[in-house]
């Protein structure tokens, strides 16, 4: 889908859906444990934390096109942060909270309770093959994640004409629960 296309689409869900305002959510978007990742997913996960993490507003502010970055993140920016059929999700910038579910909202990651801030705190995550093209498999099943998990992507920085930040990943730590918090 063409990047102009998808930033007019997610902008339009999030004008749309709001707290409270989800007629239906997927039954595939829970928070539960995830499965763990594929075989092919291991692969494209990092044994360690990279230390030169910068959170996403400050990678979107600083990251020219074609730069290396690794962005620090949490799992979410939508009612569907996913991209179906693909290793591509969008992640928002850590300062941000997600909304409370105990406040109305059943889809606490799509960050409702601040939209207005989401343009400038979310970044689109595409894990990539060695010929550059992105994985063909869901993100959630190829690495094991879920919505509202904080996670750690190198990867090379991609800006489209209207500044938006995809980085496209060539590697992705999942951030242990209990550290993410």
């Amino acid at each position: 889908m063409a990047k102009g296309i998808w930033t007019a689409l997610m902008s339009l869900t999030l004008a749309i859906v709001g707290c409270g305002h989800s007629a239906t959510v997927p039954t595939t978007q829970t928070t539960t444990t995830p499965a763990a990742a594929s075989a092919a997913g291991t692969d494209m996960l990092l044994s360690e934390q990279p230390v030169d993490a910068k959170p996403v507003a400050e990678v979107r502010e600083s990251a020219e096109d074609g730069v290396d970055v690794t962005i620090l993140g949490r799992i979410g920016g939508g009612t569907s942060p996913w991209v179906d059929g693909r290793a591509a999700f969008t992640i928002v910038d850590p300062k941000l909270e997600p909304c409370k579910p105990s406040e109305g909202c059943p889809t606490p990651w799509d960050y409702c309770c601040s939209t207005d801030q989401l343009p400038k705190n979310r970044a689109m995550i595409k894990v990539v093959d060695a010929a550059g093209g992105t994985v063909e498999q869901d993100a959630r099943k190829l690495l094991g994640v879920k919505e509202l998990q904080t996670v750690v992507v190198k990867g090379k920085a991609k800006r489209d004409e209207a500044g938006n930040l995809t980085v496209l990943a060539s590697g992705v730590f999942i951030v242990p629960e209990a550290e993410s918090k």
